[in-house]
């Protein structure tokens, strides 16, 4: 299958495995790997790692068909919600929200299809249906579209940063203040391909929290995003010094993570509210926490 993308003005002169990175929203570390097994052209012709590109250039990556791909592992995931337009499920963590490079786990597109749900093919073809994301490690509610019409309206809406999205992480340390917004750009981390970090040359990026509770090690938090960058929530509270507890990816303290039982971060979405793409209606859903991130917050509230 072949993805093609022009090159914009904003990416002139940057390198080519910086560039396709942005553009596929794959890790560098991956298109780096991709560009080295010939899979990358630009303008029709085959590129290093290093090759500049220009405003105007054409970009073409050659990625394995999912048709002909072997079968990914599925999981049956709960659904909170369903109709002819949505389906709203409360994601486990482990499970990614799409297939893409390097990651060979279940996803909640082939989970959903397995589980007979018929998504948009609006969209990348290896993103049917999704329209928001959560980290593998994170766990809550997401929206999955099932007709373009829908696909089109949550789109917007969270594009116009509608969709009010709620959630809540139990954080390392004492917030001061209790409450407050960060407003930091977040682009890749310079030196891991894996990681993100608040960097000035970033994309805005503003997160909102309220302390719930606080106890004797930690701070659970409810946030909201008026932005949703990847990694964000993770990374604007890393850049505060109060990691998410068991987010050994941002600094979080092991010895910590241990004492909870936590094995993820405790992240979880909490809340999720749009306007329904069909009825127009406001709608609104709530997810309880699960039991891993239920037990380390009352583990949290002994120590």
């Amino acid at each position: 299958m072949i993805r093609t993308w022009p090159i914009p003005e904003s990416l002139t002169g940057e390198r080519c495995d910086v560039s396709l990175a942005r553009l596929s929203g794959f890790s560098r570390a991956t298109c780096a790997d991709l560009i080295d097994e010939k899979r990358v052209t630009i303008n029709g012709s085959k590129v290093s790692k290093s090759s500049r590109v220009a405003f105007g250039d054409v970009l073409d990556l050659d990625i394995p068909d999912p048709d002909l791909a072997e079968p990914e592992p599925t999981m049956v995931l709960p659904i909170v919600y369903e109709d002819e337009g949505i389906v709203v499920i409360d994601k486990p963590a482990g499970i990614a929200a799409h297939p893409s490079v390097g990651w060979s786990g279940p996803t909640v597109t082939g989970s959903l299809t397995a589980m007979g749900q018929v998504l948009t093919s609006f969209g990348p073809a290896e993103r049917k249906g999704i329209v928001h994301r959560l980290d593998v490690g994170t766990s809550g509610l997401m929206v999955v579209t099932k007709s373009e019409r829908a696909y089109v309206s949550l789109k917007d809406q969270f594009r116009n940063r509608t969709v009010e999205k709620i959630y809540h992480t139990l954080v390392q340390g004492r917030m001061d203040p209790a409450s407050g917004t960060i407003d930091a750009p977040i682009d890749r981390h310079p030196s891991s391909s894996y990681r993100f970090a608040v960097m000035s040359s970033g994309r805005a990026s503003i997160t909102h929290y309220d302390t719930i509770d606080s106890f004797a090690y930690a701070s659970l938090l409810e946030v909201q995003l008026e932005t949703g960058r990847t990694h964000q929530i993770r990374v604007h509270m890393s850049a505060l010094r109060h990691s998410c507890c068991g987010d050994l990816t941002y600094g979080a303290d092991p010895k910590l993570a241990a004492r909870l039982k936590l094995e993820r971060q405790w992240l979880h979405a909490v809340r999720l509210s749009f306007e329904h793409p069909i009825s127009g209606d406001r709608v609104e859903f709530a997810s309880p926490y699960p039991d891993d991130l239920q037990s380390a917050l009352n583990l949290a509230q002994t120590l």
